[in-house]
């Protein structure tokens, strides 16, 4: 990933956010023609473990998913997480009017974690993880769907047709292309007009990187 010094993000913390605000990652491996990717929605547990200094990312694939025969444990990896993102227009810049020198580009955050996959086909791994995903993904429901909601043979044949993947996460590589390298008064531009036009995440992103304050209150 090309990664200019001024759009580099380091701060773990800002990292593991975007990683739980966006979980849904494109997990990059090998495959017989090239790379591949699948794409599917992860658990971080940035706790450190053995060999694991960043802690872990785990999930689950379908049975019928070659991956997890195609790449054994110890397959190096890169998931992939993307956070807001959008066009940016030059005429959002004040300077834009002032010179015409400025031209469109497109603004986003990105989380990669390189590591190395673990193949987890263990059904009590499996119910762990689908309860924990579960109870996070349902948890703003009025009322949580949870697995006990349906039969027990049905749950035991569900998890059978699933296996279960962990990637030993060694590194987090984040990038915030926010407008850093733009004046504050184009930022302001640029942020206020992503908001009118409903894209208010990014708007407020932008704010935050190029340390112009908190995003105002909506």
């Amino acid at each position: 990933m090309y990664l200019p010094d001024h759009f580099a993000q380091s701060d773990p913390a800002a990292l593991q956010r975007l990683m739980r605000e966006h979980p849904l990652g494109t997990l990059v491996h090998p495959g017989p023609d090239g790379p591949d990717a699948d794409h599917l929605p992860f658990e971080y547990d940035p706790s450190p473990a053995d060999g694991a200094p960043l802690g872990l990312l785990r999930a689950h694939v379908a049975r019928a998913n070659p991956l997890w025969q195609r790449c054994p444990t110890g397959t190096p990896v890169r998931v992939i997480f993307q956070g807001a993102d959008g066009y940016i227009s030059p005429s959002w810049y004040p300077s834009k009017h002032a010179t015409h020198r400025q031209v469109p580009t497109w603004n986003y955050t990105v989380v990669h974690a390189v590591g190395t996959l673990v193949v987890r086909d263990d059904v009590r791994f499996l119910r762990g993880l689908v309860a924990r995903l579960t109870r996070h993904h349902e948890a703003a429901e009025p009322k949580p769907w949870k697995m006990g909601d349906a039969p027990a043979d049905y749950i035991d044949d569900m998890l059978q047709r699933i296996v279960g993947i962990e990637v030993v996460v060694t590194a987090l590589v984040g990038k915030a292309k926010l407008g850093q390298n733009k004046a504050a008064e184009d930022r302001h531009g640029a942020a206020q007009a992503l908001a009118v036009r409903g894209h208010v995440a990014l708007g407020d992103a932008m704010t935050r990187a190029a340390g112009d304050g908190e995003p105002p209150v909506r």
